[in-house]
């Protein structure tokens, strides 16, 4: 079987932590490595954005390429001004294929410019179209405070039409189930739940004094751990409302301990980083947390399980997530997690088992979850085994084989 996997405005393997890379890029990366490992040809189509880099490269195993294709300027767009070259990255696919003599047995696209390109796609060869939409644009416009952070109208347009067009969308809870049949009136009939997968061989328990001493921490470090981008969506802020309160309170003074946060680009010149950085750089001085926060920019996905291992606790406090791979990964490395109880993270985080759910934008009770777990050692390490246990559940090669079953049943339907 060839799937043509399209991830339009991302690379797959782009540095985590970036502007908009992030778990859907861990997402394409993982299920095409282990959908190679089935026996399954990807090829991985995104837009090149630089000409340096080369067009085709095979950086995901088995034979498996992600291929660059050239449309508009080969360098990073804002996603507003992506949309108008959509038309060439399909275009730009076309002709891969004609030009390498492969035929396509399926579209899986990712977020909803790859589901537009993929409809394209889908038209001029006559196969089935896959989507999975990693976000909604109602939802984000739900926990937008400023206009600018706010979803135009071509977003939902196209996410409709997407909805309305492909074969099957892929989506990865209940909770996005639920949201696509109430907010878009979509046919539950052609969605299917399955959640994102993690990689055990990589993310798994490593001992903390190794950890540390990878990190560059001594063994009596105690470091909380933020990981994603930097966006108000995020909920950074509330984070560090939270360690403002324990600070205020003088929790620090008998359990030292400190905030990294992994993400962005701390170190450009303070005119060039961007706006959300630039004002939690600013609470952080406000509230003179210098020497309890660190920013430590972006992270390779190499290192991530280091790092995670060697926090206390994993902190998600997003507005907003339609799954939380953090919040994974942090689980299968036996690090409990306290997160905001929205979307995926209010199924993935089990409240009490591996780690706490908080009310979104609620910094007085992220920092009372905060204190039980730094405070308590024996529920930290309660917590973290049976993260660590239920994680398992998620492994790669499950998910891929659920995937792989919506994959078949289309594509011998369309053949019987």
């Amino acid at each position: 079987m060839n799937i043509a996997m399209l991830s339009y405005h991302t690379c797959p393997l782009a540095t985590l932590g970036g502007k908009d890379t992030g778990g859907m890029n861990v997402y394409v990366r993982d299920l095409t490595r282990q959908l190679g490992h089935l026996g399954v040809h990807v090829d991985v189509f995104t837009r090149s954005q630089d000409e340096h880099v080369p067009h085709v490269l095979h950086d995901l195993g088995f034979g498996n390429r992600v291929v660059h294709v050239p449309s508009g300027p080969e360098r990073p767009l804002l996603k507003q001004d992506l949309v108008a070259y959509l038309p060439e990255f399909a275009a730009g696919i076309q002709e891969f294929s004609r030009h390498k003599g492969i035929k396509y047995d399926l579209i899986h696209s990712h977020y909803w410019m790859s589901g537009l390109a993929g409809l394209e796609l889908k038209k001029a060869w006559n196969i089935p179209l896959v989507n999975m939409f990693h976000t909604l644009g109602v939802m984000k416009q739900r926990v937008a405070r400023t206009p600018e952070e706010a979803e135009g109208e071509y977003r939902l347009n196209g996410e409709r039409s997407v909805l309305h067009f492909a074969d099957r969308i892929v989506a990865a809870t209940p909770a996005e189930l639920a949201q696509l049949q109430w907010l878009y009136h979509a046919d539950p009939r052609k969605i299917v739940i399955i959640p994102p997968g993690v990689d055990l061989g990589h993310f798994y328990p490593i001992p903390a004094d190794e950890a540390k001493e990878f990190i560059g921490l001594s063994p009596q470090d105690r470091m909380l751990l933020f990981v994603g981008r930097i966006e108000p969506l995020k909920g950074i802020d509330v984070l560090l409302n939270a360690i403002n309160i324990l600070r205020q309170s003088g929790f620090f003074s008998q359990h030292p301990i400190y905030l990294a946060v992994i993400g962005g680009d701390p170190d450009l010149n303070f005119q060039k980083i961007n706006s959300e950085m630039k004002r939690l750089q600013s609470m952080r001085e406000e509230y003179d947390l210098e020497d309890l926060v660190a920013f430590l920019g972006k992270r390779g996905q190499d290192t991530l399980a280091y790092y995670y291992s060697a926090a206390e606790a994993v902190v998600v406090p997003s507005h907003y997530e339609s799954f939380g791979m953090v919040a994974l990964e942090a689980m299968a490395c036996g690090t409990p997690v306290v997160a905001s109880q929205v979307g995926g993270l209010a199924f993935l985080v089990k409240d009490g088992e591996t780690g706490f759910t908080v009310p979104a934008d609620d910094p007085s009770s992220l920092a009372d979850r905060l204190v039980d777990i730094i405070a308590d050692v024996h529920l930290r390490e309660k917590l973290g085994k049976q993260a660590a246990a239920f994680a398992q559940e998620y492994s790669w090669d499950k998910i891929a084989r659920r995937i792989l079953e919506v994959y078949s049943s289309l594509v011998f339907d369309e053949k019987s």
